[in-house]
Parts: structure tokens; sequence; C-alpha cells
């Protein structure tokens, strides 16, 4: 939970978006345009928490540089990833008035948020707006609808294959892909142990799937076969 005496994020500026110009890749700014709203950019570490599991959802997030996870820590220890969060990515939308996940900076990170009281007020005034906070809505919907069956109905190689080909869509840049995730965060999203993660990378590079460059960077150079283990 921000408040005014938390020391760790730095504040690094104000922006009124009454002024912006919002681009079809850059959907808080197409929200965040209504004339009045301001926000705020927070500077985070890696490993930092943004805002715990259960504090009041007082502002919606996003990504600027860096990546966030949201996770929620199970009754046995066990930590499930809801979602990772990359740049241009908005995180912290929530039917009720609490998170129900927790969020972290996987890397040095920052975020530029916007009170959810005034977006809120916003759209209540704004069809636009309410329409970009729906179709934001949807989205993340959609995307745990995908999460749940990736982790009730497919094997530890197809999980693995559905992770890339994602990470592949949103991150790749001149044909590799750098993860800015461990592997214990890919097993934690995927509801795999480090160790059958760790395997199932290598089986895929063994039947020449994918390529390493790095610790975090893949190169791959078969994607259908990726297609064809997630159908």
């Amino acid at each position: 939970m921000l408040t005014q005496t938390q020391t760790t994020p730095v504040v690094a500026n104000k922006i009124s978006l009454g002024h912006a110009t919002p681009s079809a890749s850059d959907q808080f700014a197409a929200i965040a345009g209504h004339a009045g709203l301001v926000a705020s950019e927070f500077s985070y570490r890696k490993d930092e928490e943004i805002y715990g599991e259960d504090e009041p959802a007082e502002y919606v997030y996003q990504v600027m540089s860096g990546a966030v996870r949201t996770y929620k820590l199970l009754s046995d220890g066990r930590r499930q990833i809801g979602a990772f969060h990359l740049p241009g990515d908005v995180f912290g939308l929530e039917t009720g008035a609490a998170h129900r996940l927790a969020a972290e900076a996987i890397t040095d990170t920052t975020v530029r948020l916007v009170k959810r009281r005034s977006l809120e007020q916003a759209a209540a005034v704004d069809v636009q707006v309410a329409r970009k906070l729906w179709t934001m809505t949807a989205g993340d919907l959609r995307h745990a609808e995908d999460h749940m069956l990736l982790l009730g109905r497919k094997t530890a190689l197809e999980r693995v294959a559905t992770f890339l080909l994602e990470m592949d869509r949103r991150l790749t840049v001149a044909g590799m892909l750098a993860l800015p995730m461990c592997r214990r965060d890919i097993g934690d999203y995927l509801g795999l142990t480090l160790e059958t993660v760790s395997r199932a990378l290598s089986q895929l590079h063994s039947q020449g799937v994918l390529g390493f460059s790095g610790a975090r960077q893949i190169v791959l150079r078969n994607r259908q076969r990726l297609h064809t283990m997630d159908a």
C-alpha cells in the first residue's frame, strides 16, 4: 500500500494526463487521458513489494520499465503466480475493494499509477473511459481463464510451450526472447517445480525447438512445433 511516509518507492514525477495523446498501444494513457487525472511514477527495486494481498486497492498501475509478478501465497507456503506484467501492461484492476494478489517487482521497475477513485469517477461521466476499463477488465478475465485451462489440462511440456509462445508475443526483440523472470518464477506461474521447468527446456533444446544464449535469453527455432504442443 502506498503512503506519504513510504520511503523506498521514489516518486519520479507527476504527469497531468489531461492533454495526453493516447495511442493504440497505450491503454493506460487512453483511459487516463480524461481531463483532471494525474499519474505518478514510482520506482521499485528488484523483488520489492508494490502492494500486498488484501491491501486496499487504491490505485491502478502500468509498468513503464522492468517487470512485475502478481501472486498468491498458498496455505502450505507455496507460491502461485497469476500473471507477469511487462512494459505497457496495466495491473491492479480489482472487482472488490482489496487486492486479491500481491505484486512485486521482478527486476528494477518503474510503474505509473492513477488513483482508482479518480478513474471510477471519470468512467461515470465518460463512456470512452468506461469502455476502456471494461475492455481491460475483460482482458484480465480472459487471461485468468486461459491460465486455469493451462494449469488443469496441459502436460508440463505443453505448459512450458504455451509460456514460451506467450512471452514470444510480448517480449521478443530482433529474434531474441529475453526473459526477465527466473525459472523458479516460471515454475510458480505454470504450477511446476524448478526441476520440471529445467527438464522441459532442456528437452525442447535437444529437439531443436529452441536455443540458449545466456541464462534467460532464448532463441525460438521452431515456433510451429511449439504451436503444435499448445494446440
